[in-house]
């Protein structure tokens, strides 16, 4: 029998892959939408109009769900309040609904950045909403998925690392010691699909199956094999990289919009340690980043995005 799925950011990157692997299994998919004539979504999709403040639209989408796929949240903010509001109070705003309407599972979307909450205001109210939602597991199954730093073709917050990594010097905010999981943004589709259906509870954190992550130098090989050219990785110190979030972040706040970079985000991206750890989720045929990164960028040039690859060098190791 088909299972009756509500789900949050289905109109975000990683929401529209979860949407297309929830329409291959012919489940029935409730998404809540703050514009419908906007979103583009699947017509097999019911939307709901609302946003996680709003308790009318939240009962209306778990309404008879058997599952709630919670995805939606910020990555980007002016103020500590603004991530809270999303991340916190927005996820503890879903699992009530769920809660209060029976649903039996709940697959939480948090973030890798959740491991170390005082590190940055996004990863601390990612670990806050996490501790939201955990407070209903005497009331439904409750799985947390922490999934890494997430690339694929159609994403654009990836889009200035890999630029980098299409030329000959990559310019890397980080350090050469720094190791990290990823995940291609099908895989990590794949695996929330599954945790629907699924029994598994806790917290998972997750990865492509290199199980002892990557380092930028291991990116920068087989981004060279992929552009049959030598890519040099340069790294750029820390002091000079938060003196620019911090003037990129200032700028941003006059104006009244989101930073591209800002100081939290320099805080996470020079973090040492951003492998996945435990026993992760099983998957079948993994995409690794070298299969990941040729797909992605492939994209990025077909859709114009990154200029298109102009002959070769030779590579040097």
């Amino acid at each position: 029998m088909p299972l009756k799925i509500a789900l949050t950011g289905a109109t975000g990157f990683v929401g529209r892959a979860v949407v297309s692997a929830l329409m291959a299994k012919s489940w029935k998919v409730s998404a809540l939408v703050r514009d419908p004539a906007r979103a583009e979504l699947n017509s097999n999709v019911r939307q709901v109009q609302g946003d996680l403040q709003n308790r009318a639209a939240l009962d209306d989408l778990t309404w008879s769900a058997d599952v709630v796929i919670h995805i939606a949240g910020v990555i980007g903010a002016l103020s500590r309040d603004e991530f809270f509001a999303a991340n916190e109070k927005g996820s503890l705003a879903v699992a009530e609904a769920a809660a209060r309407n029976g649903v039996k599972r709940f697959v939480h979307i948090s973030s890798l950045a959740a491991r170390e909450p005082e590190l940055s205001m996004y990863g601390a109210s990612k670990r806050a909403g996490e501790v939201a939602v955990e407070k209903f597991k005497s009331q439904m199954s409750v799985v947390v998925l922490r999934p890494p730093a997430v690339y694929g073709p159609g994403d654009r917050g990836t889009l200035p690392l890999l630029r980098s990594l299409t030329q000959s010097f990559a310019v890397i905010p980080g350090t050469s010691t720094s190791r990290f999981s990823l995940i291609y943004v099908d895989d990590l589709a794949r695996i929330i699909v599954e945790a629907a259906e699924a029994t598994r509870t806790g917290t998972v954190e997750l990865d492509d199956g290199q199980r002892q992550g990557y380092g930028w130098k291991d990116l920068a090989q087989i981004a060279s094999a992929t552009e049959q050219k030598s890519i040099k990785p340069i790294f750029l110190p820390k002091s000079v990289a938060m003196a620019v979030g911090v003037g990129v972040e200032a700028i941003a706040k006059l104006r009244g919009k989101l930073p591209f970079v800002s100081p939290d985000k320099i805080q996470q991206l020079y973090f040492s340690d951003w492998v996945a750890r435990g026993e992760g989720w099983p998957l079948k045929e993994p995409v690794g980043f070298a299969q990941g990164f040729k797909s992605t960028v492939d994209w990025y040039r077909k859709a114009q995005w990154l200029p298109e690859r102009f002959g070769t060098h030779k590579i040097v190791t």
